[in-house]
């Protein structure tokens, strides 16, 4: 995501009205705002409530997450894990990796949140799983790719949501005007909408939600 979808004035008017950030989110959105040139890329105040309010439904015992960024939405995804339950997280870039660590602590999930820094697609065959809830937030040409590296692991009852489907709004664009990433996007999204072994809904919250139930092997 590059750009915000919403106008200004209907994204101030939704946070006003969604629970306000712990202390903890509210840190680390301010500090990768100060501090990071792509902070567009953080989940925020409301996907990041989202992401909390659907992980507390679903009551994940094991959730991964490919694309750590630093670390909101994972944090937001770990308050809704069962008792006993934890987290694994991905993420490329070495450099995030104290960052998201900072305020994990500070949410008090160091013990329920594993970081994993590195290339997702060689991480995630090492993760046994199964995982009740896998959120997709990483380079968009390889979403398909994770999609099939995780579907095995997720077990059927299971959720996959995939983020920024909606990339920018160049979806609805001719292919001919859509960027590299937006037309990786636009092949995912197809892959989603033909894959018989799911439910699905694109939900148009911030860049777009992709929530997919396995409803079959």
């Amino acid at each position: 995501m590059t750009a915000p979808l919403l106008p200004r004035a209907i994204e101030e008017y939704a946070s006003a009205y969604t629970t306000p950030e712990t202390p903890a989110l509210a840190g680390l959105n301010r500090e990768t705002n100060m501090k990071r040139g792509d902070a567009v890329m953080l989940s925020g105040h409301v996907q990041g409530a989202a992401l909390k309010m659907l992980s507390e439904m679903i009551k994940p015992m094991h959730i991964l997450e490919i694309g750590t960024f630093t670390g909101y939405s994972a944090i937001c995804l770990a308050m809704g894990l069962r008792p006993g339950g934890h987290m694994h997280t991905i993420e490329i870039d070495e450099e995030l990796h104290d960052l998201a660590a900072k305020y994990i602590a500070q949410a008090g999930l160091t013990d329920r949140i594993t970081q994993h820094t590195g290339v997702a697609a060689d991480i995630i065959p090492t993760l046994d799983g199964p995982f009740d809830l896998v959120f997709i937030d990483a380079d968009k040409p390889n979403y398909e790719r994770y999609y099939e590296q995780v579907f095995a692991k997720v077990p059927v009852g299971g959720y996959l949501i995939a983020d920024n489907v909606l990339y920018d709004g160049e979806v609805v664009l001719p292919v001919s005007e859509q960027g590299k990433n937006a037309k990786a996007i636009q092949l995912f999204n197809d892959r989603i909408r033909a894959d018989k072994r799911v439910e699905h809904l694109l939900a148009p919250i911030r860049d777009g939600l992709m929530i997919i139930k396995k409803i079959s092997d």
